[in-house]
């Protein structure tokens, strides 16, 4: 078993390997960006019970068409979804980037707009409770202080976390808070990806046949209070992008 400083180690060579063959020639780059923008948007839907599949997402996200038999909110949730990745994309590729509490509403409110337009973007007003989960969310009135420290300890830990534990501590703390009344999950995701592409890895998904493995990692982290198992399983997850962008690349 890998300690989490070999995974990292791994991780970054990868991540040098993919840096030599940069800069990609325009039209490749779009094209990779379109390829991990319908893997991204399917796993982290299908994670929540989302039913399309990576076809389905694909034929919604390229050509606008929506998929007979399917619910309604599903082709909601995966045209939203692309819509936050390109604006997560455009956002991690500016140098002096800095995330702010706007930034992570408005992740949210692209994604949940035609899902729920009331609620897209707004902290919620009432008590949650997780399903399969003995962690009871802050009230709601604690909220934005929570997220204003959030945002304090992204920026703060910059300087003392490798960028995949910064990236796996701010989506951790965001599913903690679950400052929405849905999409919390999709919108930590989203706020790992901004911190990992900024850092110059790329897109990173967690495949739905993980699912267990993701929320027992993320229970254990809690229940320790420990980051190890889940920042572990987060570099596993960037590995195997890693992986797919060398396959790509033919590197």
């Amino acid at each position: 078993m890998s300690s989490l400083k070999e995974l990292l180690q791994k991780a970054d060579s990868y991540k040098q390997k993919i840096s030599s063959a940069r800069p990609l020639a325009k039209e490749e780059l779009k094209s990779l960006d379109d390829y991990f923008r319908v893997g991204f948007t399917y796993s982290s839907n299908a994670l929540e019970g989302n039913t399309l599949t990576i076809s389905e997402t694909k034929i919604l996200l390229e050509d606008g068409i929506t998929v007979g038999g399917r619910p309604l909110k599903d082709c909601y949730e995966a045209v939203g979804h692309g819509s936050a990745y390109d604006f997560m994309l455009e956002l991690a590729r500016q140098q002096d980037m800095k995330i702010t509490e706007d930034t992570i509403r408005k992740l949210h409110r692209l994604f949940y707009q035609k899902v729920d337009a009331d609620q897209a973007g707004q902290y919620r007003s009432i008590q949650v409770y997780i399903s399969g989960t003995e962690y009871v969310p802050p009230a709601p009135e604690e909220v934005p202080r929570l997220m204003k420290h959030l945002t304090d300890q992204i920026y703060s830990s910059k300087v003392v976390l490798h960028p995949v534990e910064l990236a796996a501590m701010a989506h951790r703390r965001l599913v903690d808070i679950h400052p929405f009344i849905d999409g919390n999950g999709r919108t930590a995701r989203l706020l790992m990806n901004l911190i990992l592409v900024n850092a110059g890895y790329g897109v990173v998904s967690i495949p739905p046949v993980w699912r267990n493995d993701y929320i027992n990692a993320l229970s254990a982290s809690r229940r320790l209070n420990d980051m190890e198992p889940f920042c572990k399983l987060i570099t596993e997850c960037v590995i195997e992008t890693e992986r797919d962008y060398c396959r790509l690349l033919k590197l």
